[in-house]
């Protein structure tokens, strides 16, 4: 169970509590109202609080989040853990692992991994992952666990990406254009007219053998984007079979999360977590 402490400044003097926890605090109204209905899950100066007092400055505000109750199965899968902390969990996430179960994927994913891992340390809290990568794409996913750390990290972690594309390209670039769904083919996406806004950066590290190593961020986060972007300039990722690359060097999208920075949700700090190449993807280059 995850206790938050927090002190009402001068500024919020005669507020109604709802207003501090919806604004300084940052808490979901979702989760605010859940903890309306666990016994002492908002407190003021140690008393029960309604969300409709009002505050003082001064006033100590704490919060109880209850433990979930898993919905997935766990399972003992290792983890490459980069970073753990009261509500933070890092991983360096493999190849050929899913975030969240599918048909097939029922207890191999990633989801599957960290609630074993959770479970064998005592902490029950539900998979949360505050952002994904396909099955085959490497690298750093931060999962929380709680919900307000969730509901605070949400959109806000920037990541950068190291990927090897086929062909020569040099200096750097913005690929803007929308992506929409493929008619007919699942999940594979295209560009195309209809679609979302999608915007990727890149820049150019260096090249071999007829590839390029490439550094990228995105300004939005869609379903294949780098896969889809690259693709669609005439430069698919190596291994990206689905996208027009060829699986000659490497068997899979040769794609990894290199990077993530953000603002820890509940201390205020800045954490950066770098994850260094696969070793498929430092073969390839």
């Amino acid at each position: 169970m995850r206790k938050l402490t927090f002190t009402v400044p001068p500024e919020m003097e005669g507020r109604k509590l709802k207003s501090f926890l919806r604004g300084p605090c940052g808490l979901s109204s979702r989760l605010m109202i859940r903890l309306k209905y666990v016994p002492m899950g908002i407190t003021c100066n140690g008393r029960h609080a309604r969300v409709i007092d009002l505050l003082h400055a001064g006033d100590i505000v704490e919060l109880t989040i209850p433990e979930d109750t898993a919905a997935l199965e766990p399972t003992a899968v290792p983890l490459d853990i980069v970073y753990e902390d009261d509500d933070l969990l890092v991983v360096n996430k493999p190849a050929g692992m899913p975030v969240h179960p599918s048909p097939g994927h029922d207890t191999d994913t990633l989801a599957n991994a960290a609630l074993g891992y959770f479970q064998s340390k005592g902490i029950f809290c539900a998979f949360r992952a505050v952002c994904r990568l396909d099955k085959d794409t490497t690298g750093l996913m931060v999962l929380t666990k709680n919900p307000y750390a969730a509901a605070r990290l949400s959109g806000r972690i920037h990541k950068e990406y190291l990927a090897v594309c086929e062909g020569v390209l040099e200096g750097s670039g913005v690929i803007d254009a929308p992506i929409r769904n493929k008619e007919g083919f699942g999940i594979c996406r295209e560009v195309g007219e209809g679609g979302v806004e999608a915007v990727t950066h890149w820049t150019a590290v260096s090249q071999k053998d007829g590839c390029t190593l490439l550094r990228l961020w995105l300004e939005t986060g869609r379903t294949h984007q780098i896969r889809v972007h690259l693709s669609s300039i005439g430069h698919p990722l190596a291994g990206d079979d689905m996208y027009g690359g060829s699986t000659d060097r490497i068997d899979r999208q040769a794609l990894h999360c290199c990077l993530a920075v953000f603002t820890h949700p509940v201390t205020g700090t800045e954490l950066r977590f770098c994850a260094p190449l696969p070793a498929d993807m430092r073969v390839l280059i």
